[in-house]
């Protein structure tokens, strides 16, 4: 992609201030851009740097006021991380194709539409259906009676076990599982364990993004669910019949175990543990490496720790337990002195 910064401030609704011929190419970091690329500033810790850098041209927000003079070409917009993220979107767009490779095995009664692509060793079953613009990668494999819908992107190694239902403008990043077989499994007198059948699917709604080596497992009976526009990291582990609200993001790492409803707007850190049949507040946030162990009722309420606390009790309670190895010295210290 190549463009004028003229006609990049007209794509952004920015306002361009300096030369509107200059082309470019790619986006950069202010502190390492060259010419020919387009840097932002949206932390006004990097600000010495829009006026050296080699950019040219630099987004910043429209009030904006430059302390030194500034040689760069300027384009203002509302919103600069916004307009960083749908530019980085151009920039990084894939080219789309459509068709079906040669080395490609179909089952029988599938819906294919024609805008849509599969490549090479990629393994789809009966009765699938795939939607308009859906890219398929090499080496996914599909299961029978998988729904895809539109403008979805699968990476090459996800495996989608059957009757799962991928929605619209969805993102599977590569070697996810979804819909593998909930850990279910009851005890015998002998002690041996007997597996309890899966029969549910997974559900992804619209514009959900899943990363690489996420597992979500399918439900029991019914389904797990990931509301539309929620966003899963890496390596996260989502146990069977599992609800999870919208617009909620979640870091690497992750584990939600079985039938646990995760609310709509909630921010996960990494690392989190949360167990099994609780429901979690909509708006709630869970710091890093916490452990959630019972219902978190109120909405948009913070939590730290494992067990989970109020985020400021943890950091209350964290400035005390932290100083106990002191403490007990001093108190050693008391007791033989009153000895």
């Amino acid at each position: 992609m190549q463009i004028s910064a003229k006609k990049l401030a007209d794509l952004v609704g920015g306002v361009l201030e300096g030369d509107g011929g200059v082309l470019i190419h790619k986006p950069s970091k202010i502190e390492e851009a060259q010419a020919g690329s387009i840097a932002f500033l949206a932390n006004q810790k990097y600000e010495s740097y829009v006026y050296t850098t080699q950019a040219s041209a630099v987004l910043v927000a429209k009030d904006f006021v430059a302390k030194q003079k500034i040689d760069v070409t300027l384009i203002r917009v509302d919103d600069v991380y916004q307009t960083v993220a749908f530019l980085l979107e151009q920039f990084g767009a894939e080219k789309v194709r459509k068709g079906i490779a040669e080395q490609t095995s179909i089952g029988e009664d599938c819906q294919i539409a024609d805008s849509a692509f599969i490549g090479n060793f990629t393994v789809v079953g009966d009765r699938v259906t795939i939607g308009e613009g859906a890219q398929i990668n090499t080496q996914v494999t599909i299961g029978q009676g998988v729904k895809i819908g539109a403008n979805v992107k699968v990476y090459p190694g996800v495996r989608i076990y059957k009757d799962c239902v991928i929605g619209d403008n969805c993102i599977l990043h590569s070697n996810c599982v979804i819909g593998s077989d909930g850990f279910g499994f009851a005890p015998k007198p002998d002690g041996t364990y007997s597996k309890v059948a899966q029969i549910g699917n997974v559900i992804l709604e619209d514009n959900v993004e899943v990363g690489s080596n996420s597992t979500i497992d399918r439900a029991t009976m019914g389904s797990t669910i990931i509301r539309k526009g929620t966003k899963l990291d890496n390596l996260i582990m989502i146990a069977h019949n599992v609800e999870i609200g919208e617009n909620t993001v979640i870091a690497a790492q992750t584990g939600i175990a079985g039938s646990t409803k995760v609310g709509s707007q909630c921010s996960i850190g990494g690392q989190v543990g949360i167990v099994g049949h609780i429901k979690i507040a909509d708006g709630s946030m869970v710091q890093a490496q916490s452990g959630i162990n019972k219902s978190l009722k109120v909405e948009n309420e913070k939590w730290y720790g494992s067990p989970a606390l109020k985020y400021m009790d943890f950091l209350k309670s964290y400035s005390i337990f932290r100083k106990l190895p002191k403490l007990e010295e001093r108190l050693r210290f008391l007791e033989k002195k009153q000895a």
